[in-house]
């Protein structure tokens, strides 16, 4: 009996709507289809920071709740709405960049404020004061990869490999092909692709090898990479590989040998294998739960939720406030505050929603990332 009742304490502990005064919080990501990673990463790592902060038993719960948006603009619009009549009154926004330039509007409009865990495009926040990144923006990923590159001396002749038709890939793209020069890289190879032609990158790793690239960088999602690597190895071409956080998640790939993605460098804000207490306890639970190391989506998403715990507070907001007056306390809290987390120390945000945290290098050795720096 006394089992029972402790499994049933817990059980109401993590379960926000047991207190009767809980926080209502929505995002929609891709739970189904090619980028279903994504969006369970940041579903599970929210998942297990609603549930920790409903235990503490404090002022602050959370009803938490997600909608499979496949990464579909359209699809996350509908999912948005569905959450809405819910009742949420914070939001997550959306995993992936274009269903968050669609959602995020939607946010401006009704006055939800959102922070969303890895959405990155910069339209996703532009001209909206209520809508915020916990990951980079794509035009600094651009720009601080090439830094990377150029001061840790990595390479001098670069190749580029894109995604044209992903407003992700190409917001990177723009930036990294900006300020390469500034730091000593010479581009010797700009190949792109789109939708339709991402499974034969013969002539992109040709291209690259033919003019000499010594690294080759892959500002995309890892599925096409995953496919890059593999047709580099089959043609004997072995540069130095770069990517960015698009790339975290290409070990747990169903069906991909993680051999081939050794040596892979990529710009991350997580780094599992830290040592710090906190960081060490997200990934126990995460481990446990799921079987698998947290990747930086699952991070961010953990974050996000612990960022809005901090926020509440500093607010002294009560959830029987709407989303309106929660909106208006949320801009001025993310605004002034300094946010510790997983995916970094001092975090900050800036009035147009960007945050401001250092990135980490990261490799991939023996079939796990392990940190440059």
């Amino acid at each position: 009996m006394k089992k029972i009742l402790t499994c049933a304490l817990l059980i109401l502990a993590m379960t926000s709507s047991a207190f009767g005064a809980a926080f209502k919080i929505g995002g929609t990501g891709p739970l189904t289809g090619g980028a279903a990673i994504y969006g369970n990463a940041a579903k599970n790592g929210a998942e297990i920071a609603v549930e920790e902060i409903n235990a503490m038993g404090g002022d602050i719960q959370f009803e938490l709740r997600y909608e499979d948006d496949t990464h579909d603009a359209e699809k996350a619009v509908n999912a948005y709405n569905a959450l809405k009549d819910w009742g949420m009154q914070i939001s997550l926004g959306s995993v992936t960049s274009k269903p968050a330039e669609a959602t995020a509007a939607e946010n401006f409009a009704d006055r939800i404020f959102a922070l969303t865990p890895s959405a990155s495009s910069a339209a996703v926040t532009e001209g909206k004061d209520n809508v915020f990144q916990m990951c980079f923006v794509d035009p600094n990923q651009g720009t601080a990869s090439a830094q990377y590159i150029g001061e840790k001396k990595l390479a001098k002749k670069v190749a580029v490999i894109w995604k044209n038709d992903d407003v992700y890939s190409k917001g990177v793209y723009d930036t990294f092909v900006e300020n390469a020069p500034k730091y000593g890289l010479e581009i010797v190879s700009d190949m792109t692709f789109a939708d339709g032609n991402d499974t034969d990158f013969s002539v992109q790793l040709t291209d690259a090898q033919t003019k000499g690239a010594e690294l080759v960088f892959l500002p995309m999602y890892y599925q096409p990479a995953s496919l890059i690597l593999s047709q580099a190895a089959a043609m004997g071409y072995a540069p130095k590989w770069f990517g960015i956080d698009g790339m975290d998640g290409i070990l747990t790939m169903e069906g991909f040998d993680k051999s081939l993605a050794e040596g892979v460098m990529l710009l991350t804000p997580f780094n599992a294998d830290a040592k710090d207490e906190k960081t060490q306890k997200f990934v126990a639970k995460y481990q446990e739960k799921h079987g698998e190391v947290p990747n930086q989506f699952a991070a961010d998403g953990y974050d996000c939720v612990y960022a809005y715990k901090e926020a509440l507070e500093l607010a002294k907001a009560t959830a029987d406030m709407d989303a309106e007056a929660l909106c208006a306390k949320m801009i001025e809290q993310f605004t002034s505050m300094t946010f510790n987390g997983v995916t970094g120390e001092n975090v900050k945000w800036l009035a147009n929603g960007e945050v401001t945290k250092d990135p980490k290098g990261m490799i991939i050795k023996d079939g796990v990332y392990v940190g440059l720096d």
